[in-house]
């Protein structure tokens, strides 16, 4: 761990670069991983070699607990990246690559959905930066609830990118956070997915193949 630091902190001279801490899961962890950073930093101030010691720390937001205490976290951090994939898993206890259990596996849960927007909004709340990665952030399907919960950076595999373009081009913030609105008056992830399809195959009909 301390060599991964190190090599990412002397590559911080010539980049930008940041640390993003993955599956964090309490501010102890945090606080430890934090620690070797400095530790690591006064290694290379002593061997007198270029650094960046002020290198922005983040977490990976992908358990519930992380994201029921995202308030305390924000106070310790410099970004946010929700993990969809992850927090869902966890969210909902369900294994995403076990087939027998594979149709309980979604993001339009109105749990998973809660999580994010309070991981968003304490993310506004701190002026910290936010951003989603996972299945969801490469589904124009999610897209328009996302933007209406305040989401302004998507991290999405490649070949998604031109789709979830098109998607926020074609909308304005007020019809995204209308949406918002709609979804939370939903009890379940049936009723969520049927809405958001509906709404996302009337701006991007070639998005479900029409």
């Amino acid at each position: 761990f301390r060599n991964q630091l190190r090599a990412i902190l002397r590559a911080s001279v010539v980049g930008d670069v940041r640390i993003l801490f993955p599956l964090i899961t309490n501010l102890t962890e945090l606080r430890q991983a934090k620690m070797i950073v400095r530790d690591v930093c006064e290694d290379l101030e002593d061997e007198d070699i270029p650094h960046n010691p002020d290198l922005p720390i983040g977490i990976m937001v992908e358990v519930p607990s992380v994201a029921l205490q995202a308030d305390a976290f924000a106070r310790e951090v410099d970004f946010f990246s929700i993990g969809t994939n992850d927090l869902i898993q966890y969210t909902l206890a369900v294994d995403r690559v076990n087939e027998r259990v594979a149709p309980l596996f979604t993001g339009s849960h109105p749990a998973v959905l809660r999580l994010i927007r309070e991981v968003i909004r304490t993310g506004q709340q701190h002026n910290i930066p936010v951003s989603l990665c996972g299945e969801m952030a490469g589904d124009p399907m999610y897209t328009l609830i996302l933007l209406g919960f305040g989401l302004r950076r998507f991290s999405c595999a490649p070949p998604m990118i031109p789709e979830i373009k098109k998607m926020i081009r074609s909308v304005t913030m007020q019809q995204a956070m209308e949406v918002a609105r709609q979804v939370s008056r939903f009890d379940t992830d049936a009723e969520i997915s049927n809405y958001l399809r509906a709404t996302t195959r009337k701006i991007m009909p070639e998005a479900f193949g029409g």
